[in-house]
């Protein structure tokens, strides 16, 4: 059965549920295609995907070497379970090579199917490693408001938007949350500008006394971003995450990173962990640790954790798909190409140049506050007014984002008042102009009232 692009539409309508998107809604864009930085959808038009589909293909779309290497370990091992004794050439490959290019003690790997199931793990593992130790009344985690970790029952809890509690209340029990690092909202620390060490100086207190308030013998753990991709790429200063990591340090708390999407090249480097300097105890990664070409995820477990958890009966939990040696092969060959093209550099380079050129072509324009990145993590703020930074009005039915699709096929992402940019690491010159283009094409059409005039 042949079905063109209005059946398609038909049958997604009929069918299918999509995250955050309403009955109402009429309008799909069903892609069939994909090479490098490009889409194409069933009406035959071109995209340009500057958003990496969800912050994950480093190595761009339609890389036939990954298919291959799919095809290949389906014929040999599609799948066998990682549970108790059991494993698979593949994924003890793969734990192997992630202890070598993760910050140092990070030796042990749990492998997930992805993201929410990492910070699931992650939140049980550092609430059980207390437990094992005898404080078993470390139970709380630290959070932050403007966060993301997923939309599992704990991670979901951790995530600090009233949207993902709204209506699935009660949510996990002790979690508490904590102000986000925005230099840039200076309302969130008084009212009045501050330098960013004066800013980590606020957090940092605030940390102190929400520790004193809880009792530091009842904290599990801190969960963090270490940039907040959903909060609008919210890049801390340079001293928050070794500061924060020194009052943990000093209470006995441990430090998760949720490196989701920070991980695998995206800021620059393996992970944020090197880029701020700071060894987590737990890394959860997972998106860019297959370019998003099958479902995996890893954490990254410090050797002082994963030797308790692994005395007497284990770690008590599991997923079907622990080291699906299908993922964990094509994980194999994505790491090896982001290696041999140098994509960490890549990131680096092109992360810098596009960044130049948001700043050439939309720093002058009125609604446009901020613009901050890391490597290919880069957003564009939006205000109604630059003196008071007032958050732009958004029309739900005329987002810039859809109009910047619409009108010029590049793809960019609505989060927190900002536009967001992650492109997978081999974007070219011409193509970050190209999306720096599409964005000042719509925004300096934007009124200050949210409203966007025809073109």
């Amino acid at each position: 059965m042949t079905l063109d692009a209005a059946d398609l539409t038909r049958l997604d309508r009929a069918h299918i549920i999509h995250p955050y998107l309403p009955g109402s809604a009429t309008e799909r864009v069903v892609m069939t295609s994909g090479s490098g930085c490009r889409l194409t959808d069933t009406e035959g038009r071109s995209y340009l995907d500057a958003t990496g589909g969800l912050w994950l293909a480093q190595i761009g779309h339609g890389r036939t070497e990954l298919a291959d290497v799919a095809h290949e370990q389906m014929k040999k091992l599609e799948y066998f379970t990682s549970f108790w004794e059991f494993s698979n050439e593949r994924a003890i490959e793969l734990a192997a090579r992630l202890a070598s290019l993760a910050p140092e003690g990070l030796n042990h790997v749990y492998f997930t199917s992805g993201g929410s199931e990492g910070n699931e793990a992650a939140i049980k593992m550092a609430r059980y490693y207390h437990h094992r130790r005898g404080e078993s009344s470390r139970t709380w985690i630290l959070a932050r408001s403007k966060a993301y970790h997923g939309i599992g029952y704990g991670g979901g809890s951790a995530t600090g938007f009233p949207l993902y509690h709204e209506g699935f209340a009660p949510m996990m029990p002790h979690v508490s949350h904590l102000t986000p690092p925005w230099p840039y909202r200076s309302d969130l620390y008084g009212g009045r500008p501050l330098t960013p060490e004066q800013v980590t100086d606020f957090l940092v207190r605030e940390l102190e006394e929400r520790i004193a308030e809880i009792g530091p013998q009842n904290i599990a753990a801190m969960i963090g971003e270490p940039i907040m991709g959903v909060g609008g790429m919210l890049v801390p200063p340079a001293d928050y995450w070794p500061r924060v990591r020194e009052v943990l340090d000093r209470h006995g708390i441990l430090l998760i990173f949720d490196e989701v999407v920070t991980a695998y090249g995206r800021v620059g480097e393996w992970f944020a962990a090197q880029y701020f300097g700071v060894t987590p105890d737990i890394i959860v990664t997972a998106k860019g640790i297959t370019s998003g070409y099958v479902p995996l995820g890893a954490l990254l477990v410090g050797d002082h954790v994963a030797e308790v958890l692994l005395r007497d009966h284990g770690f008590p939990m599991g997923y079907t798909y622990n080291g699906h040696p299908v993922a964990t092969a094509v994980a194999g060959a994505n790491l090896d190409i982001i290696e041999k093209e140098g994509l960490l550099a890549r990131a680096s380079s092109i992360g810098a140049f596009l960044h130049a050129q948001l700043q050439e072509k939309l720093g002058q324009l009125p609604i446009v506050g901020e613009i901050r990145s890391v490597g290919m993590m880069l957003a564009v703020e939006l205000v109604a007014d630059r003196a008071t930074r007032a958050p732009l009005p958004l029309r739900p039915d005329r987002m810039p984002h859809d109009v910047i699709r619409r009108e010029t096929g590049v793809i960019v992402r609505d989060s927190a008042h900002s536009l967001v940019l992650s492109p997978p690491l081999i974007m070219t010159e011409a193509e970050a102009q190209e999306a720096a283009s599409a964005l000042r094409s719509v925004l300096e059409r934007t009124e200050p009232t949210g409203e966007i005039r025809a073109a």
